[in-house]
């Protein structure tokens, strides 16, 4: 009996560590929505609340911590059950991560005061993004189903989104080259599109947690990438 009012605990704390996950990716979609639709509107106040916001997913992050560290120490759990709570953690961070990107997103808005707004370039980040918010969106539904060849799609699927960035990047270089007053304009949205492209590699990273939670070890296989430009491979 005391085992089984043991399991019953550990199946309760896993599931809060779920639920909580599953809450702080629903606000980081949000993030990715926000983030880019205050950038094509160049709306200041959203923008802002995007900035806001990212208070609440460290929050959370650290809450997931807490409850994880607390749950190893009371369950002492093995194996499968103790990969359980590390993917928790690792996929919290990944969000952590791309709150803080959606965050950085938002703090360009107001920067973007030139009258210069290529509908091309536009709709080139806005396809990015779309790609993006539905591999992040994937992924998560196959963290929580433990769904592992819905998580080997996301993680083959991240050549695209590079090859977009690499076209993107391409565009706007092209813009520069042609007036320089279009130079402050571009270099923000290079900026922006390049931590688009970040979030799809942490959603590949979550593809990836999702595989060790399952098979019990690191994904062998190289990671597959578009050619990026070398601006697109710089540090932001």
């Amino acid at each position: 009996m005391a085992f089984e009012h043991t399991a019953k605990a550990f199946d309760g704390d896993l599931q809060e560590l779920t639920r909580l996950v599953a809450e702080m990716g629903g606000l980081s979609e949000r993030q990715i929505t926000d983030s880019v639709d205050a950038l094509v509107r160049r709306d200041i106040e959203l923008g802002a609340k995007v900035v806001a916001a990212d208070g609440e997913i460290d929050h959370l992050q650290r809450v997931i911590e807490e409850r994880a560290v607390l749950t190893i120490a009371r369950r002492q759990p093995m194996a499968i059950d103790l990969r359980e709570i590390v993917g928790a953690l690792r996929v919290a961070t990944d969000l952590e991560r791309i709150g803080d990107l959606a965050k950085n997103i938002g703090k360009r808005v107001s920067a973007l005061d030139s009258d210069f707004h290529p509908l091309k370039l536009i709709r080139g980040l806005e396809h990015m993004t779309d790609l993006v918010q539905s591999q992040v969106k994937a992924v998560l539904d196959a963290y929580a189903a433990h769904d592992l060849p819905a998580a080997m799609v996301v993680w083959k699927g991240d050549e695209e989104i590079d090859a977009i960035c690499t076209s993107l990047f391409r565009e706007l270089l092209t813009y520069m080259m042609e007036d320089p007053r279009n130079i402050s304009f571009c270099i923000h949205l290079m900026f922006c599109a390049k931590n688009i492209e970040r979030i799809g590699d942490h959603a590949t990273n979550i593809a990836e947690t999702v595989f060790y939670m399952i098979e019990g070890q690191a994904i062998l296989d190289k990671r597959p990438k578009g050619d990026m430009t070398t601006f697109a491979n710089a540090p932001i």
